[in-house]
């Protein structure tokens, strides 16, 4: 069964390097980003765990928490780990799952359901589909969906942005233009009226087409 946008986020009990957590517990009442990797110290990889370590006081900032996975037993995290820190600069605070048994892989449509075996004997390029990024809301369900391939790092300043914006709009009814930051001037949704939006906007709003309407950005 294929995942869609707000989907439930599969629940799972798996290892990790904090121990042994209950996903859905684990993320309690916050956002969550789940980023997985096809295998431990693969480069790329590397840079992009120690990126988001850099970024982990950002994301706890907005209320969410971050959890990473490899296609790995949890004792090579622990040693990848010291790896990342010494060549990225920054440790890795966060838990990392152990998924050497794929069962979160296949869970999140990573790989296929019925995919044989273990980690053991597998590569990264066996393991090429799992480098998928997901954010789970407070409610439990799925609000982004991304996957790249094994030679591009992927671009978490992005996933901030786009839980940025993910906050802002689902707390007031307005939608984000493109290449939207934070600051910037958002459209109000069509579903509101004129007659609506100008309660909801005393200080006024610009109509561009009747359809597309910008707003300073809300608190």
């Amino acid at each position: 069964m294929s995942l869609r946008i707000n989907d439930e986020a599969p629940n799972f009990r798996a290892q990790t390097t904090q121990g042994e957590i209950d996903f859905h517990e684990w993320l309690g009442d916050k956002w969550g980003v789940l980023f997985s990797h096809p295998k431990d110290f693969t480069p790329v990889c590397t840079t992009e765990l120690g990126y988001m370590a850099g970024l982990e006081d950002e994301f706890t900032k907005r209320n969410c928490k971050i959890i990473g996975l490899s296609v790995d037993p949890v004792d090579n995290h622990d040693k990848w780990a010291k790896d990342i820190e010494e060549t990225q600069g920054h440790a890795v605070n966060y838990p990392m799952i152990g998924d050497s048994d794929l069962n979160v892989a296949k869970l999140y449509n990573m790989l296929p359901a019925d995919e044989p075996g273990s980690s053991e004997g597998r590569t990264a390029a066996t393991n090429a589909t799992v480098r998928s990024v997901f954010i789970v809301g407070p409610d439990k369900t799925i609000k982004l969906m991304l996957t790249y391939p094994m030679t591009t790092g992927r671009n978490f300043d992005e996933i901030l942005r786009v839980l940025d914006s993910m906050q802002l709009t689902a707390k007031h009814k307005v939608a984000t233009p493109v290449n939207w930051k934070k600051g910037d001037d958002v459209i109000i949704v069509p579903s509101v009226s004129d007659d609506e939006a100008k309660e909801m906007f005393p200080d006024g709003f610009k109509t561009i087409k009747p359809y597309l309407r910008t707003v300073k950005q809300p608190d």
